[in-house]
């Protein structure tokens, strides 16, 4: 064997794939980019912490990634306009709903990481809980969300709402 990287190089590239992938672990449009390693790591968090639900939305969010995947590959310029919309009205929508239902704004810098990686699973718990999902569950959170309201009204009475 000689140390000619040229040599060695010129083999290895023109020799084929050495290793075929199964086609089963071939999935169409979850590329390893960004956008597929993020809806990876959301899906193995929500998984973790919830798995029955976090199972079918890891599929919605997996799904997502792939659709949108297929739509980068098939005209990039409309799907990058198509994301930057919907980013803007998804952030005007969440400042509107703070401000008219909650009375104040998002807890964006209180825990930036439970704002980015946890609110989808919220939301997704909230409709969950609509429809009959674990009761106890929306039960032992609701008893604490209402101590945190009262701790707060509390608070805001003294002056001292944060």
């Amino acid at each position: 064997m000689s140390l000619d990287l040229e040599h060695h190089l010129t083999f290895a590239t023109y020799s084929g794939t050495l290793i075929q992938t199964p086609s089963w672990l071939s999935v169409p449009y979850l590329d390893l980019n960004l956008g597929t390693i993020a809806a990876l790591m959301y899906s193995a968090l929500y998984l973790l912490l919830e798995p029955v639900a976090g199972f079918v939305l890891a599929a919605f969010c997996l799904a997502g990634t792939a659709y949108s995947n297929f739509l980068k590959v098939e005209n990039p310029a409309t799907t990058f306009q198509i994301a930057l919309g919907c980013h803007l009205v998804a952030w005007i929508f969440q400042f509107i709903g703070h401000g008219a239902f909650e009375g104040r704004a998002p807890a964006l810098l209180d825990n930036l990481l439970q704002a980015i990686f946890l609110a989808p699973l919220f939301v997704w718990l909230e409709v969950l809980f609509k429809l009959g999902y674990r009761p106890e569950l929306q039960a032992r959170v609701d008893k604490k969300v209402q101590q945190e309201i009262a701790k707060f009204k509390a608070a805001s009475k003294n002056g001292k709402a944060k």
